[in-house]
């Protein structure tokens, strides 16, 4: 989950407007467990985009429990997948959505 977080945080359009998403893949991922965390439980799940660079990029994803408990975090560096792999894809047919830090506040 930390891993989806931190690359999906990553796929947003830059803020030029692009529309095309950042496809990655995880270099290194270290994650730090704060607390145990529940399976069959609700979760939030928070990705935060980093550092990024040409090729690369550093990223942040945490698991929180329903009263806000950080129960897990990770650090990620994210490569770039080569756009020759990639076909073209359309997110919304992929069955989910990201939501802009402001709304997660609600």
């Amino acid at each position: 989950m930390l891993d989806e977080a931190a690359g999906r945080s990553l796929m947003i359009s830059d803020t030029a407007g692009a529309q095309n998403p950042r496809f990655m893949f995880t270099a290194r991922l270290d994650i730090r467990y704060r607390n145990n965390v529940p399976v069959g439980k609700s979760l939030r799940l928070v990705g935060k985009a980093g550092k990024s660079k040409a090729r690369t990029a550093q990223a942040e994803a945490f698991i929180f429990d329903p009263s806000g408990t950080l129960l897990a975090q990770a650090e990620a560096l994210l490569m770039d997948v080569p756009e020759a792999l990639l076909p073209a894809y359309d997110l919304e047919n992929l069955g989910w959505k990201l939501y802009p830090e402001e709304r997660l506040e609600q």
